[in-house]
């Protein structure tokens, strides 16, 4: 469940800078400033883009490294519950197989060979 949660905040932290970034542009691009103090933002903003990125991009990383654990764990959990159904399931068939081996040599009670109503 915390897995989910720090999976989120991941996504939503990287929403934020996204937003953030094209908020900024944006808002630059609409607001009434002359050409040459709208280019000197644009540069700064542009400048900051590969922080930006970066910062986005480690965040994405350390995300899919919690979710590439957590589906390890996942697997690896539903690996040992598939083995032991498979040897539970083993264990019985040799049972009932022994049990019907047991049944098949013992002579058969109701034959005529062995019914003495039958001389």
């Amino acid at each position: 469940m915390s897995e989910n949660r720090s999976g989120s905040s991941g996504i939503f932290v990287g929403g934020i800078l996204l937003g953030a970034a094209i908020g900024a542009v944006s808002g630059l691009l609409l607001a009434p400033k002359s050409g040459r103090e709208t280019r000197q933002l644009l540069k700064k903003s542009a400048d900051a883009l590969p922080e930006l990125a970066e910062d986005l991009s480690t965040s994405v990383q350390i995300q899919a490294d919690r979710l590439s654990e957590s589906a390890l764990r996942n697997w690896e959990g539903t690996l040992g519950r598939l083995r032991e159904a498979l040897a539970a399931g083993i264990e019985a068939s040799q049972r009932e197989r022994q049990a019907i081996e047991q049944l098949e040599s013992r002579p058969e009670e109701h034959s005529p060979a062995h019914d003495p109503r039958a001389m």
